[in-house]
């Protein structure tokens, strides 16, 4: 078994790597749901889905506000801004070359122009 580390970057993209974290937290983007809420378009029961939120929770995505018996849960978007940053980095390397590949075919185009077909 794979052990998750404390890293607060390891547990965001330990949270994101699940389709089903993915999806509640796209539903909270709209605003806050309650477990019941979260649960319902899965199929899962009320003790799945909280499995699913104390992921999201140990990664800080979410906040979960108990209302009397009711648990509602709120996106936490702050903790994606280490993630996208993170990910920028890459952003910035795919950016790059892919202006090398663009400068070369340019290049080409230059040293070997094309030949119109007869007719045109």
């Amino acid at each position: 078994m794979v052990e998750i580390t404390q890293n607060p970057l390891d547990m965001i993209f330990h949270a994101l790597g699940d389709e089903t974290r993915r999806r509640m937290l796209a539903s909270l983007s709209q605003g806050e749901r309650s477990v019941g809420e979260l649960a319902e378009p899965f199929s899962m029961s009320l003790a799945a889905a909280s499995k699913h939120i104390k992921v999201l929770e140990a990664a800080g995505l979410i906040r979960r506000e108990i209302r009397g018996r009711t648990h509602l849960c709120r996106l936490d978007p702050g903790p994606l801004a280490g993630a996208h940053q993170w990910l920028s980095a890459y952003e910035h390397f795919w950016t790059g070359r892919l202006d090398v590949l663009e400068r070369l075919l340019h290049a080409e185009d230059a040293a070997f122009p094309r030949q119109k077909p007869d007719g045109e």
